[in-house]
């Protein structure tokens, strides 16, 4: 790193230029990468004196992060992203899946857990009510904030029924993510009739996700239609030659759509999750 270019880090935040070295950001642009609604209503609280300053320093005592040996929950990422730390629940023991929801459940009225299997799901549920469970994704939401945040609403499509489980992961991301979503699903390019009688919802969404497997040919089409960012999903979804989802992300990548970025195979919760931060902009 040239000497131009040294800075003090905030952590988990943007670079604070060192001293010299150009403008330090204003307090108003840190706090717009957090969650200003429960900052502002701690900073109120503490200048009302309903919250004491050693209350609040409590708080906020885990950013970035708390350490529970096995993990480190990332209480700050609510701060920077807009919702909490998401729990993959695959290769993690239910006790260490519910360690992690619990503490990130003291701390956000929204919580997502990913990839969990029947046993996992049963276990988060005796042990944490209000979680509702998605079985086809595998996906468990506590969604008790549902106020909708992003500016317009995601359309999320998939090709065929064998991809609706990819596409349900990215539904119930966007939708605890604070976006309003709409599920097409089974309009892939094998009958593309199916695809044209959605016209009109997919040119009212500010941003589409596409499921697709086999080929992969879905997302180019869509996004010939739309003029709004297209994320496309390859799915595993396919015979022997598409090689577990691999034939569909070369087609995607390969797409000649210009607004197409693609995310990794089967990953509904990364296109959930990046379409939503692209409905907040």
């Amino acid at each position: 790193m040239s000497s131009s270019q040294n800075f003090f880090a905030f952590p988990g935040s943007i670079p604070l230029r060192a001293p010299g070295r150009g403008r330090l950001p204003a307090i108003g642009d840190i706090l717009g990468l957090m969650d200003q609604d429960r900052l502002r209503s701690l900073f109120e609280s503490v200048r009302s004196g309903a919250v004491n300053v050693d209350d609040a320093m409590s708080r906020v005592r885990h950013l970035p992060f708390e350490d529970l040996g096995f993990a480190k929950v990332d209480h700050h990422r609510a701060l920077r992203h807009g919702i909490p730390e998401v729990v993959f629940a695959k290769g993690k023991t239910p006790e260490q899946v519910i360690a992690i929801a619990e503490r990130l459940l003291e701390n956000a009225q929204n919580v997502l857990i990913t990839r969990a299997d029947r046993q996992c799901a049963g276990r988060v549920k005796e042990e944490l009510p209000g979680g509702e469970y998605f079985p086809l994704s595998g996906a468990i939401r506590f969604w008790r904030d549902r106020a909708i945040l992003g500016k317009g609403k995601i359309a999320i499509v998939s090709a065929g029924t064998g991809d609706i489980p990819v596409a349900e992961e990215a539904q119930v991301t966007a939708e605890a993510m604070g976006s309003e979503v709409e599920a097409i699903h089974d309009i892939g390019v094998a009958g593309i009739h199916r695809l044209m009688s959605y016209r009109e919802q997919l040119a009212q969404a500010r941003v589409v996700v596409v499921c697709a497997g086999m080929e992969g040919a879905l997302p180019s089409a869509v996004g010939g239609l739309v003029s709004c960012p297209v994320i496309a999903v390859p799915t595993s979804v396919g015979y022997g030659a598409s090689f577990h989802g691999l034939a569909a992300l070369l087609g995607m990548l390969n797409s000649c759509a210009s607004n197409v970025a693609v995310v990794n195979i089967d990953n509904g919760f990364g296109a959930g999750y990046v379409a939503s931060l692209i409905n907040r902009l």
